[in-house]
Formats: C-alpha cells, sequence, structure tokens
C-alpha cells in the first residue's frame, strides 16, 4: 500500500509539471502570435509605404530603357546624315577628279535613301528623301556628261597605218602602196578569189580602240543612267560619238560619201581605183560585222535550241508556237542583215531553229494526242459531271486555234501534199477522238448504268458546245458537230431507258401501260376488274420505293448545262408523270376507299413533276432535301 501511494504521489507531482509546462507553453504562443501579428502590420505598413518608391522605380528603370534605346535610334540615324554629307560633298566636286569615288557616292546616296524610306515615323523623313533625290537627279546628270567627255576622249579615228597592222600579210598593202595612193592598196592582190580566199584564212588582230582600264568605267557610268532610266540617252550618246569615229576612220582610208555629181567629175583612173577599194573594204567591213555579232547571236539561238531540245510537254507546246512564230517572222530581216558569205553560218543556225522548234512542236502534238488517250489519272467525278481532262482538252484546244495562223505555216515545214487547214482538222479530230477514247474507260468505272450514261452524255455536249463556241467548227466541220450531237442524245435515251424503265413497269399490267388504250387481260379499257387491291397496294409501294431512291441519288447527280439539265428533266417527265397519273386515276380509287390511303399514294402528278426539278443538281449527300 505505502508503495502505491508512493506511485500516485510521483505521478501527480508529473502531472502538476506537465501543466504547468502546457500552460507557460500556451501563454508563450499567445505572445508570439501577438508578435508575429504585430510584424504582419509592420510589413503591411511598410510595403504600403514603399509601394510608390517601386513603382517610381520601375518607371525611372523603364525611361532609362527606353531613352538608350532612342538614343541608339539616334546614333544609327545620325551616322546616315554623317555618311550623306560625306558623299554630298564628293558630288558637289563632281567624277572628273575620281570617277571611282563618285559613283560610290552615288551608290552610298543611293542605300542611304532605301534606309529612310523605310523610316516612315521619322517626321523630316520626307525632306530627307527630296533632299537626297535631288542630289542624285545632280549626279546622274553629271555622269551623263562624264560619259560624253570619255566616249569624246576616247573615240578618235584610227589612223590607217594601224588598221593595216591589223590585217593579214596577205592583204597588206605594199610600201609603196604604203606611201603613195590609198586608193591603190587593192592593186596587190591578184584577183577577188585571191582576196576572197585570204579574209576566209586570214587571222585578224582589232585594234585597241578604248584602253581596257577605261572600259569597266564606262561600264559603269551607262549603268547609272540606265538604272536613272535615261538608257536611251546613253545609247544615243554612244551611238553618235562611235559613228563619228568609224565615218572619219573610213574617210582616211579613202571612203567617203559621194553622190552621182561627184562620180561624174572624176576621172576614169581615179574612179576605178575607189570602186576597187570599195569592193576590198565591204569585203572586210563584212567579214567584221560577222565576227563581232556572231558569239551574240550565236548565244541568243542557242537558247531557241536548248528549249526546241528540252523534254517536251504539253505545257511547253506554246512557248514553242511563239518561239516559232518570231523566229519565222525575223528571218526575213535577219537574211538581210546578215547578208554575204561571211554571215552563212548565222543565217544557217537561224534557219536550223526554225526547223527544229517546228519538229519539237509537230513531235508536241503526238505526244498529247497519246497523252489524252492513255490518260489514267484516279480522278473521278462521282456525280457524272465534265471530267477536268475534259475541260483541259477542250481549253488546249482552244488554244490551239488562237495560234491558226501560226500553226498553218508549221504545217507547210514538212509537206505532205495536203491543205494546212485539212492538217489542222485532221490533228483537233484525232485529238477528240483520242479524249472520247479515254472518255469511254473513264466511264467503266461507275457500277451505275445510268450514271454512266449521263457522264458520257456530259463530257461529249461539252465538247460540242466548246467547238461551236470557237473556230474549231469551221475547221472541224458541221457534220461532225451534228454527229456527236446525235450521240449526245444517244447517251441521253440510254440514261432514260436504263434508270426509268424499271419504275414505269410498276405502272403497267401484263405488259400494257396504265395510260394505254387497253386495260388489264386486254379486253378492259378503264376498269380495274382483274386485279386486287393487295397488287395496286404493291405496286404504289413498290413505285414510292423506287421513285423515292431515284431522287435521292440522282438529285446529286449533275448536268451542268442548263438547256440540257431542263431538256433531260422535261423528257423523263413527259414520260413518268403522264403514266403516273393514269396509273392514279385507275387505281387510286382502290386505294382511296380503303384504310390509310396516303401510305400507298404519297404523291401526285403534281408532287412528281416537282420533285423532277430537283435532278441533276449536285446536291451534297448529307444536306436536307429541298
Amino acid at each position: 500500500m505505502t508503495t502505491q501511494r508512493g506511485t500516485m504521489e510521483v505521478l501527480a507531482e508529473k502531472a502538476m509539471l506537465l501543466r504547468e509546462s502546457l500552460q507557460k507553453s500556451q501563454s508563450n504562443t499567445e505572445s508570439m502570435v501577438a508578435i508575429l501579428g504585430s510584424f504582419d502590420y509592420r510589413l503591411s505598413a511598410l510595403d504600403t509605404a514603399m509601394r510608390p518608391t517601386q513603382v517610381r522605380t520601375r518607371s525611372i528603370r523603364m525611361a532609362h530603357d527606353n531613352i538608350n534605346k532612342t538614343l541608339k535610334v539616334a546614333e544609327v540615324i545620325l551616322a546616315q546624315f554623317d555618311l550623306c554629307r560625306q558623299a554630298e560633298a564628293k558630288i558637289l566636286r563632281g567624277p572628273h577628279e575620281d570617277l571611282e569615288s563618285y559613283l560610290e557616292a552615288v551608290d552610298q546616296l543611293k542605300k542611304i535613301g532605301y534606309f529612310f524610306s523605310s523610316y516612315k515615323s521619322l517626321m523630316s523623313r520626307e525632306g530627307v528623301l527630296n533632299h537626297i533625290n535631288g542630289l542624285l537627279a545632280k549626279a546622274i546628270l553629271k555622269l551623263e556628261e562624264e560619259f560624253k567627255l570619255l566616249m569624246s576622249s576616247y573615240s578618235k579615228p584610227v589612223e590607217p597605218d594601224r588598221l593595216f597592222d591589223c590585217l593579214p600579210n596577205s592583204l597588206r598593202p605594199t610600201p609603196a602602196e604604203h606611201s603613195g595612193d590609198i586608193g591603190k592598196i587593192n592593186a596587190g592582190a591578184s584577183n577577188a578569189e585571191n582576196q576572197s580566199k585570204s579574209l576566209e584564212n586570214g587571222i585578224y588582230k582589232p585594234p585597241t580602240l578604248i584602253p581596257p582600264r577605261i572600259v569597266p568605267l564606262l561600264h559603269d557610268l551607262a549603268q547609272q543612267m540606265a538604272q536613272a532610266g535615261r538608257h536611251q540617252q546613253c545609247l544615243k550618246i554612244y551611238g553618235d560619238f562611235r559613228a563619228s569615229a568609224l565615218e572619219q576612220s573610213l574617210r582616211k582610208l579613202g571612203v567617203e560619201r559621194l553622190n552621182k555629181d561627184d562620180v561624174q567629175k572624176m576621172q576614169w583612173e581615179v574612179l576605178e581605183a575607189k570602186i576597187g577599194n570599195w569592193i576590198h573594204f565591204m569585203r572586210i567591213a563584212e567579214q567584221c560585222f560577222a565576227d563581232v555579232t556572231a558569239n551574240s547571236v550565236t548565244t541568243l539561238l542557242s537558247f531557241g535550241e536548248a528549249i526546241a531540245k528540252s523534254k517536251r510537254s504539253p505545257e511547253k507546246l506554246f512557248v514553242l508556237l511563239d518561239m516559232y512564230e518570231i523566229m519565222r517572222e525575223l528571218y526575213g530581216e535577219m537574211q538581210t542583215i546578215f547578208e554575204g558569205k561571211a554571215c552563212f553560218d548565222m543565217r544557217d543556225s537561224a534557219l536550223y531553229l526554225i526547223k527544229r522548234l517546228a519538229q519539237t512542236a509537230q513531235e508536241t502534238f503526238g505526244d498529247f494526242e497519246e497523252a489524252v488517250e492513255k490518260d489514267a489519272s484516279k480522278t473521278t467525278v462521282l456525280d457524272g459531271t465534265v471530267h477536268p481532262l475534259t475541260s483541259y482538252v477542250l481549253n488546249y484546244v482552244k488554244f490551239l486555234f488562237d495560234y491558226q495562223t501560226t500553226l498553218n505555216l508549221l504545217f507547210k515545214e514538212f509537206d505532205t501534199g495536203n491543205e494546212s487547214d485539212s492538217q489542222l482538222a485532221v490533228l483537233t479530230t484525232r485529238i477528240m477522238q483520242a479524249l472520247q477514247t479515254n472518255l469511254d474507260g473513264k466511264s467503266k468505272q461507275y457500277k451505275d448504268q445510268a450514271l454512266t450514261s449521263l457522264f458520257l452524255m456530259n463530257n461529249i455536249h461539252y465538247m460540242v458546245r466548246s467547238v461551236r463556241r470557237f473556230e474549231a467548227k469551221d475547221i472541224l466541220g458541221e457534220d461532225w458537230v451534228q454527229r456527236h450531237r446525235r450521240i449526245v442524245q444517244q447517251h441521253a435515251n440510254q440514261y432514260k431507258r436504263v434508270a426509268w424503265a424499271k419504275i414505269l413497269q410498276t405502272l403497267t399490267f401484263q405488259g400494257a401501260p396504265s395510260g394505254g388504250g387497253s386495260g388489264v387481260g386486254g379486253n378492259d379499257s378503264g376498269g380495274t376488274s382483274g386485279v386486287s387491291r393487295a397488287t395496286v397496294k404493291d405496286r404504289f409501294k413498290s413505285f414510292n420505293v423506287q421513285f423515292e431512291e431515284l431522287h435521292q441519288r440522282q438529285s446529286q447527280w449533275t448536268v451542268p448545262d442548263q438547256e440540257l439539265r431542263e431538256s433531260l428533266r422535261l423528257a423523263v417527265g413527259e414520260v413518268l408523270v403522264p403514266a403516273y397519273r393514269s396509273f392514279l386515276k385507275r387505281f387510286g380509287p382502290m386505294i382511296e376507299s380503303g384504310k390509310n390511303p396516303v401510305k400507298y399514294i404519297r404523291y401526285t402528278p403534281e408532287d412528281l413533276d416537282r420533285m423532277l426539278g430537283e435532278f441533276f443538281e449536285g446536291k451534297v449527300w448529307n444536306e436536307p432535301k429541298r
């Protein structure tokens, strides 16, 4: 007992100590909460006090960033102004002292102009651009004057000695002739044949007319003038100075402009020498002209030849015809310009290109015909409308007829004894036949034979209508048009038979139509004897189901030509509506006298006529019925 009492006292003391400890802890917690609450209040107050300062600091930072950005932009703009002032100083000094530096200044001004054109927000932009454009206008005029000055300085006549040094030895005058009458330089040549051989076999060394260091400067000046829209002035300046230099050079050789009176006054010996001189110079001039132009003409013709030899495709036909047309048009002038033996190769190359273009164009015709016939495109027109191939081919043929004159010339390149018009007719007929062959193959993709006939009707009708709209009718002839119109009608009739024969059978008994003169069994002109009400109900139900299926399916089909569409609807309606009206008149009373007649007689003849008006409109599958 004593031991138990001692234990209880110990526990009581510990419990008391624990209670006191808890009370102190609670007191400490409450004190801490109060302190923290005080801190929270003070922090909140401090935050409130600091917020304006933070806002101002943020604003100052943003302003500082904006100032930095503005300064950077200003630095760029000011740098452009500095460059502009430097370029302006060079422009005002003129190009004569340092042409290369002057050209650099012009290019720099253009770049500065592009720079300020992009700064639409700059207030002084318009004024700056006007100033730059004014400087550029002055610069171009000064460049034009410099171009004239350079052309004048380096367009001096060439002395005869320099020209003679450029000729082959066999064509140079003898020392006696050299020091004597220039008009006699031809005397050393034995005859015209020897001279001609010397021209062909000789090696020429053209004189240097303009120093090599000047040529790039002239090029840059000409380029600046052309970019400024003054290319005509550039051509005139160049042509005037070079023509003058050539004329003076020829005059020094004894070639001068004479009229008939001048010739009459000359002594025969002098005139004979001048004639020999003229023949000699004409041969040399022709050879020089051929040498100068050969590379340029060859480059032009080689491009055409590369096109003619490249891989053929239908799309290239019309550019080939354009190229052929321009070559035929210019060939007469080329024969005149490049006349003479020295230019034979150029004339021959031009004629070869004409024939090569014609050959490639003719081969492209054959390729196109074959491509049309064998077109295996997977495009299927679900609604039976005009196929993309049909419209493509007819547009192609239409463009061909825009080139009818060119084609007639082309066909003459390959003379087959036929008139060119008939050759065009044969070509067009073959293309049309190739298209029909391909369409026949495409029509077999349809499981519904009625849609097959509709597809062929649409496409051949499109061919006929297109041919009648442009000149193909005059080439193919009225017989072709009428023959294909009959084909259109045949396909339309085939469509009606295939699509409507079954539903029309529901409106007949024993092979006699409901509107016919004989009744059921052949002895009832208007009655219903021998036909049970159940049979009539079945006929009405069958008609309803078939017509609704036809309406749903064929309202999604398309006949794009309005006239043909209305004609086809009318043709169907002229058969279907009277037959239904007669059937309804004969057998309708049997159904109307029974129960629920609307279950069987769903449509009036007027309903059928209205619903036929929705056929061939290309209605979308999920679109509600109209």
